[in-house]
């Protein structure tokens, strides 16, 4: 399934490109006894230990057991892909282990119709994330493994860079910088170069807390056309600021202001040459809460679409699962208002199921509006 370092999928070029820390979700309905066997808790995520190592292999041999193409950015990614409803219209890249699990979600991947160019270490199993259902309760334990192994010598390989010499948009979650800096910032550089979209999310308050991690996101910003992240971690960001506030749309209005410094260049891809001075959008999810959007100072709210309780089976996804329909309608060239009804309806659907999982087809129409050169006026112009 895959060559004995590399495992590349090649098809015509696509908008959107991911990197980040892939993981194969294992989901299965557990007892309570499990829980405890592993000291895990209801309603908790944990990275994994040593004596948690057997739960993979124990949630596998269970009869009801899914398997789901995880990690925040491949959430997104594959999301993304669903609404579009375009084979080979996404991409994503990440180190996996050469194992089941690696190939299972390299068929997850496929099946969704999203390209990958996995590196593949022998020496590593793949990362994984066990998902142990308790009735409406659920634990989730996480070892990265593999996927903390990815390199830049891989990410310059000739048939992995022209992933990312085709992509209009590229996208990593802050998870990445944990171990990948210089493959998010030769990323950046390569969208730099082309004018192309560079796409960074906050992801955890822990990337603004740990000095290393917030001197790599301070280091991307200037690159960063678009910033995402939820309340949680815009106000982890400004307390690491010294801002003295948690108001979000202060945050988010502060974060745009960044100076943004991107070149204006001819477009290898074919795209338009894009305006200057670009603009930064930042994009801040507050779960039920309307959903706050800076534009270069400039703050706008954002309806949520309202689920009754009943409906809502697993929120973990949820931020995932907007920037997914965000980046789907930012490929088509939509304004950012309808970047964020996209966002908010793939955030809608993911939330009534387990893991990151979706129907066969969105009910809704992402119409348009040109390429990505189109999108210009859109999002940088008057």
């Amino acid at each position: 399934w895959c060559l004995p370092f590399c495992c590349v999928c090649v098809f015509a070029p696509m908008p959107i490109l991911g990197m980040d820390h892939p993981l194969l979700d294992i989901l299965s309905e557990v007892d309570a006894s499990m829980l405890q066997r592993y000291c895990l808790q209801p309603n908790n995520a944990i990275l994994a230990e040593e004596r948690h190592q057997p739960i993979y292999q124990e949630l596998a041999a269970l009869p009801g057991v899914q398997y789901i193409a995880g990690g925040a950015t491949q959430n997104t990614i594959r999301v993304a892909q669903w609404m579009l409803q375009l084979a080979g219209s996404t991409a994503y890249m990440g180190c996996i282990g050469d194992d089941a699990f690696g190939k299972q979600m390299a068929e997850e991947c496929a099946k969704d119709g999203v390209r990958t160019a996995y590196m593949v270490d022998a020496s590593t199993p793949t990362g994984c994330c066990a998902v142990l259902l308790t009735g409406t309760e659920r634990s989730l334990c996480t070892t990265l493994r593999a996927a903390h192994n990815f390199t830049a010598a891989f990410l310059k390989r000739p048939e992995v860079w022209q992933l990312v010499e085709a992509a209009d948009i590229i996208y990593s979650s802050g998870f990445f910088i944990t171990s990948c800096e210089d493959s998010m910032r030769l990323a950046a550089s390569e969208a730099d170069r082309r004018g192309a979209i560079y796409c960074l999310n906050l992801a955890a308050p822990f990337i603004a807390q740990v000095p290393a991690f917030k001197k790599a996101v301070k280091e991307l910003l200037p690159k960063v056309d678009f910033l995402f992240g939820n309340e949680t971690e815009a106000q982890a960001w400004a307390e690491s600021e010294g801002w003295e506030t948690r108001d979000v749309q202060f945050i988010a209005m502060r974060l745009s202001l960044v100076p943004l410094e991107k070149r204006v260049s001819d477009r290898p891809s074919g795209l338009a040459v894009l305006p200057t001075p670009r603009k930064r959008v930042v994009v801040i999810t507050q779960g039920s809460d309307p959903t706050v959007m800076a534009v270069n100072g400039h703050v706008t709210q954002h309806p949520i679409v309202e689920l009754p309780r009943e409906k809502l089976v697993d929120t973990n996804g949820a931020g995932d699962a907007y920037v997914g329909g965000f980046l789907a309608a930012l490929s088509r060239g939509l304004p950012l208002a309808e970047c964020c009804a996209a966002a908010a309806y793939a955030a809608s659907v993911i939330v009534q199921h387990s893991g990151c999982s979706f129907p066969d087809k969105p009910q809704y129409s992402l119409k348009q509006r040109g390429c990505c050169s189109d999108m210009v006026p859109h999002l940088y112009g008057a």
